[in-house]
């Protein structure tokens, strides 16, 4: 069974390009986009609508309700139940979406967590009423790893908080006893090569398209039923419409802005693309099909 890896910046065609090459090679599509795993965030998300994915199967799209939480290993397994079902059926699949972050947990895997007790968890949730002073305990415990975490990343300071507390071990002897292990193997990496300048010509076409197709009634649906408190209401296109609707910019800044952050957004998965992905193709998106297609069917 083949499988292909698609990256590139946000707004530079790879769900398009996917799709051509799903077609031609009848492979299915596991998307890696950390706002396309959202019901209901459907325009902000630019994820393909149903029309555009048409028979092609997808994995990784509307899974989770906004209020819901994630993290990478949800990506893992979507990425494992993806690979099983295209294995049975003998069909190949291709990976694709702007967050690089999670193809390189594929490719060079994640430790394995320790399973939790309800002593644990209660432990746990009592400390972390003092962030502060949790994060102060861990800093003791494992300087140098802690040194790497940011006081205010309360996420990563519960799991490391509840690794110590499960295990007795500071996490980084947790982690050196319990080393990755890749889930991905032998995957040919494809990258989109496009120049900023044009990258800004389809961010803006984009944005203003997003805009017209209503954009600011999707926001303000999802925040009449979700409110704003979940993390995907906090992701650009939609923090911005957000404030519009608070009556702190007019539309045309509104559209502005949603440009101005997706371009820095584009930005930085660019120097994350380049600067962790070595062994890779890299062309222009009007070369990269026939590479895509011959890579699916070898």
């Amino acid at each position: 069974m083949k499988t292909i890896a698609l990256i590139g910046p946000t707004a530079s065609g790879k769900s398009d390009l996917a799709l051509q090459a799903a077609a031609v090679t009848g492979a299915r599509i596991l998307s890696l986009d950390s706002l396309s795993l959202y019901k209901g965030i459907d325009i902000a998300s630019a994820k393909p609508t149903i029309e555009e994915r048409g028979a092609i199967i997808h994995y990784g799209i509307d899974v989770l309700t906004p209020d819901q939480p994630f993290d990478v290993t949800t990506f893992i397994d979507l990425y494992r139940q993806a690979h099983a079902d295209c294995a049975a059926a003998d069909v190949p699949l291709i990976i694709v979406g702007g967050t690089s972050f999670y193809l390189k947990v594929l490719f060079e895997g994640i430790s394995e967590t320790p399973v939790t007790d309800e002593n644990t968890r209660q432990k746990v949730a009592a400390l972390l009423q003092e962030h502060a002073k949790a994060y102060g305990m861990l800093q003791r415990v494992d300087p140098d790893y802690m040194a790497g975490i940011d006081a205010n990343d309360r996420y990563r300071t519960e799991k490391m908080l509840t690794i110590y507390l499960q295990t007795g071990m500071p996490p980084s002897e947790w982690f050196a006893a319990h080393p990755p292990e890749p889930v991905l193997t032998d995957a040919p990496l494809f990258e989109i090569d496009v120049p900023r300048d044009v990258l800004r010509e389809r961010i803006a076409r984009r944005t203003e398209k997003m805009v017209a197709s209503g954009l600011i009634d999707e926001v303000a649906r999802l925040e009449q039923r979700y409110g704003r408190t979940p993390n995907a209401m906090k992701a650009i296109g939609i923090i911005e419409v957000l404030d519009y609707l608070d009556g702190k910019s007019t539309k045309a800044e509104m559209t502005q802005l949603i440009m101005t952050h997706t371009a820095q957004l584009a930005k930085r998965q660019q120097t994350f693309n380049r600067n962790q992905f070595a062994a890779k193709t890299l062309l222009p998106y009007e070369a990269l099909l026939p590479y895509l297609t011959a890579a699916l069917s070898d």
